[in-house]
């Protein structure tokens, strides 16, 4: 049954339901066939998008700034020196005067509550592009790609391995919402937080999903079907990278540690990956390796987004 998202924000897949996470599956499907077969399908057309941007990105830039595009809509990029948000004019204030400009606001910044304020002030829907604690956008597009491949994600195993960072947690929400079983390995100070392990933990209780957090990655990819990973060290941490790649040496994914997966196990890297650290050019560049397929379909699931919530 379709539910109504307009006007909704994308903050955590937390806050979505199973049927909401469906019905942004099924659009994400029905857009990339339109794009396909060349169909027009300008289902945003003179709406504005403000993209604000904390961070530099690929994926999430591109991915957004022309998806609007195809529905139909104008993007509008802001860097980090191009409004006055948190530098002489507070987070409300800036969401209630983009408010009467905008029809939506994506955001990749560093500090999630920055998001969550903007959402609570704005009267037009936020769309978190990426924060410190989560990445919503990409992890649906991950699942959406996970169904595409497998066809079906209820009692699928996901096994992530390293550190326990927003892809960590936004895939445990993801997961519980959609009945995956998780495991993740992570060294022990190095997990996810406790807060999103007890949301996943209580969405699995009625998806029926697995949580199993770890220190051996051997052991979490045990079965797998979906192997994923990322960087040791996120932006913001580059001071750490050296002594994170001392402690993250055991967890890279390599032949060694995927041989105890299933042989048609899909492996996953959210991008950019540094290759000979988390992993290795064997295996990113596999045939079991569907990253550029993932990164394809920010695309698509991202304007199945826009499109609901906008």
């Amino acid at each position: 049954m379709a539910v109504n998202m307009k006007g909704k924000s994308l903050v955590s897949i937390n806050d979505l339901s199973h049927e909401e996470i469906w019905q942004i599956f099924e659009l994400s499907a029905s857009l990339k066939l339109k794009q396909i077969t060349g169909e027009q399908h300008h289902l945003l057309k003179g709406k504005t998008l403000g993209m604000i941007f904390s961070k530099p990105s690929t994926r999430t830039r591109v991915s957004f700034e022309v998806g609007i595009y195809q529905l139909g809509g104008i993007g509008m990029y802001f860097g980090p020196n191009d409004l006055q948000l948190k530098r002489s004019e507070s987070i409300p204030d800036t969401a209630k005067v983009l408010s009467r400009y905008l029809s939506g606001i994506m955001i990749r910044t560093f500090d999630h509550q920055d998001v969550v304020d903007l959402a609570k002030y704005a009267s037009i829907p936020v769309i978190n592009g990426l924060t410190d604690l989560l990445h919503p956008c990409q992890v649906l597009t991950d699942l959406f790609t996970v169904y595409e491949k497998k066809k079906v994600l209820k009692g699928l195993k996901l096994a992530y391995v390293g550190d326990g960072n927003n892809m960590a947690h936004s895939l445990l929400h993801g997961c519980s919402k959609v009945g995956m079983n998780i495991s993740i390995a992570s060294p022990k100070d190095y997990q996810p937080q406790k807060l999103i392990v007890d949301n996943a933990i209580r969405n699995a209780k009625s998806s029926g999903s697995k949580i199993e957090i770890l220190e051996d990655p051997f052991e979490a990819v045990k079965d797998a079907d979906v192997i994923y990973t990322d960087v040791w060290a996120s932006m913001g941490q580059e001071s750490e990278s050296e002594k994170r790649k001392k402690i993250f040496k055991n967890y890279q994914v390599n032949p060694n540690l995927v041989k105890n997966a299933k042989k048609d196990y899909l492996f996953m890297h959210c991008l950019p990956a540094h290759r000979g650290d988390e992993v290795v050019d064997e295996i990113a560049d596999s045939p079991n390796s569907v990253i550029f397929d993932e990164a394809e379909n920010r695309l698509h699931v991202q304007k199945a987004i826009m499109a609901l919530v906008m």
